[in-house]
């Protein structure tokens, strides 16, 4: 699933914290790999926190951070024919909040709501999206290490709101792991 694309992204990313390294362009890279029904994601993300510390007490806060993802998708029952495969690229900006402790280490819980756009028409097994623009939510729980990796179970969805039908969803449910600069 790995292509030549995903890979210059990741590398590019690398560069551009080089470039910026007194001043945090990004602050973490990380990767999803993703499941849902009949089909599988895998999406490289960059992430700037917001350096807020909203409803402070007990050493926890509600924080946050701005994410731009890149990733494919492979359908795996393309039209709902068994065997028929497309794969489709998603490109994402998403506000993400997330509840954590002041040293932003341990266990964290967090939730997005963002904007993503294909580059085709989802049509899988029995899910269809009419619209190439979706909106991503999701629901994470996730621990930070004290060497800044970074591990995580998040449950997603996509849907375009109801403005156009068909409107079906897609749901996955994937893996993080994530290093913070």
């Amino acid at each position: 699933m790995f292509t030549k694309k995903m890979i210059a992204v990741a590398a590019a990313l690398v560069v551009a914290q080089s470039a910026f390294a007194d001043d945090k362009l990004v602050d973490s890279v990380s990767v999803d790999v993703g499941a849902g029904e009949h089909v599988q994601m895998v999406r490289f993300n960059a992430a700037k926190d917001w350096d807020n510390k909203w409803f402070q007490s007990n050493g926890t806060h509600l924080g946050g951070y701005w994410e731009l993802s890149t990733g494919v998708w492979q359908e795996n029952r393309y039209k709902n024919v068994v065997g028929a495969e497309q794969k489709l690229w998603d490109i994402g900006f998403t506000p993400v909040f997330r509840f954590q402790n002041d040293n932003k280490k341990g266990l964290y819980y967090e939730g997005g709501i963002g904007v993503h756009m294909f580059s085709k028409l989802y049509n899988n097994s029995d899910n269809r999206l009419s619209t190439h623009f979706q909106f991503g939510d999701h629901i994470a729980t996730g621990y930070v290490f004290n060497n800044n990796w970074e591990v995580a179970l998040k449950l997603q969805h996509f849907s375009n709101g109801g403005y156009k039908k068909p409107n079906s969803g897609v749901n996955f449910v994937e893996l993080k792991a994530a290093y913070h600069f």
